[in-house]
């Protein structure tokens, strides 16, 4: 069952009248008070929390004692009758395997150790994020008094039985919002598909005051002493910062875009040449094609489009290429391995795969919950596998091939809108002999997802 429904439940054991809550347990009507007193106990408002946190209570419940199921019959055992029978494909196999093992993850607390006792434990986590080779993870953390700082977690203690990672802190902060990080490879330039040195690409911005971008070497998070340590690479101001992305083909090398309030800023780091392009909207989410110099773009009218930026900005909308339209502001797009195919998600709780070569959307992923969150998707190709976190606090995990719905986690927090959970997935936690499962950053805890 779905956390959502309880509103819809309710609705059909008894009409709905307007200034009355119907007490299913009681059987009997309530009259609703005003929300805006917070004196008063019974309001619309209160009455939807109390029902959302016994449901997810229920549901943590179910998760200790493993009352889950992925599909109707399904288990090892049959699938590996069928394999040895040639009834299953070697790929078929390997995926049916990742939803019985996603399925049966069980949390685990990670404890965090710092070399700085100031820094774990402290602040709220707000933002994680894993490099390619997925041995790192970058943060953003809330700080008390207001505001955002950096660090980087490193993953290798996840293979040991302790379960422990060590977590760095910087000098750097920042009284603005961050609304969107993304790794970036900068090293020389036959290096551009490099997974060893990395640099880091930070947006912050919000709608009512001016933003920045800020490029920050990842070698400035590190245990060594601090006069060694690279400062900042750039960093400059820009008008309501939404979203970024970093170009990895060398048709734009050193290029990263930026989305802002009805325009894309594409910029070149080295030589500070910068393009932009007028759109109608403010571009939300953004991804760079890696086959291509072609930049993808999700905005707040519910359109999502290409650009080529090798082509010159020209007045009007010509220079867009394809164009797909949502029904509500798209929160989030992610372009898949052979670049035919792109996700998007949007405020309406609508996650849609399409197919870039026919404009046309081709499968539906039903479940995600959104109404005014900037909300990631993380696809894991190489499992099958979709994940999304929703408004609601419950983290959802999808198959790729049918969009059936694999699993719904309950968050380890009561539900607000300051505790939606950030996570990361892959199947080698912590680099190339890494350990598979899913990171989950809530409040000020890291926990993990294990196959077990």
């Amino acid at each position: 069952e779905d956390p959502s429904s309880s509103s819809s439940t309710q609705n059909s054991v008894a009409p709905e009248l307007p200034g009355f809550y119907y007490d299913p347990e009681k059987n009997r009507y309530f009259r609703l008070l005003p929300g805006h007193n917070n004196h008063n106990p019974l309001t619309k408002d209160s009455i939807q929390h109390k029902a959302m946190e016994c449901k997810r209570l229920r549901l943590l419940e179910e998760e200790e004692k493993q009352k889950k199921t992925t599909r109707a019959g399904l288990n090892s055992s049959v699938l590996l009758q069928k394999r040895q029978l040639g009834l299953l494909s070697s790929t078929s196999y390997c995926r049916l395997v990742h939803e019985l093992k996603v399925n049966c993850m069980q949390r685990r607390k990670i404890e965090i150790h710092s070399p700085d006792s100031s820094v774990a434990g402290t602040n709220n986590f707000k933002i994680i994020v894993a490099d390619v080779a997925c041995e790192r993870i970058f943060t953003v953390n809330d700080v008390e008094h207001g505001g955002c700082k950096y660090g980087i977690i490193n993953l290798s203690g996840l293979g040991k039985e302790s379960l422990t990672v060590e977590m760095y802190d910087n000098l750097y902060f920042t009284n603005r919002k961050v609304n969107s990080v993304c790794w970036a490879s900068l090293t020389h330039p036959d290096s551009h598909f490099s997974l060893t040195h990395f640099s880091k690409l930070c947006l912050m911005g919000i709608a009512e005051t001016p933003g920045c971008a800020s490029l920050l070497p990842a070698s400035l998070f590190s245990s060594t002493n601090p006069g060694d340590r690279p400062g900042m690479l750039c960093s400059f101001k820009i008008s309501t910062a939404w979203s970024c992305a970093w170009c990895l083909n060398p048709q734009a090398d050193n290029c990263f875009s930026t989305g802002l309030t009805r325009r894309v800023l594409v910029t070149n780091v080295v030589t500070g040449h910068r393009q932009t392009f007028g759109t109608s909207s403010d571009v939300l989410a953004q991804q760079f094609a890696t086959q291509t110099p072609v930049l993808y773009n999700g905005c707040r009218s519910g359109e999502v489009f290409s650009i080529d930026v090798r082509q010159r900005n020209r007045k009007g909308q010509s220079w867009k290429a394809t164009r797909l339209f949502h029904g509500s502001a798209v929160t989030s797009i992610h372009l898949m391995e052979a670049e035919h195919y792109l996700m998007a998600a949007d405020m309406a709780g609508k996650i849609k795969l399409w197919d870039l070569r026919t404009a046309k959307c081709v499968k539906q992923y039903k479940g995600h919950q959104n109404e005014y969150a900037l909300l990631p998707l993380h696809v894991n190709e190489e499992e099958g596998l979709l994940i999304a976190v929703g408004q609601d606090c419950y983290t959802r995990i999808w198959s790729l091939q049918d969009a059936h719905l694999l699993r719904t986690i309950p968050s380890p927090h009561p539900s607000s809108k300051d505790a939606i959970p950030s996570v990361v997935f892959s199947s080698r936690l912590g680099g190339s002999r890494g350990v598979p499962g899913l990171l989950m950053a809530v409040k000020q805890d890291l926990y993990h997802f294990s196959y077990n």
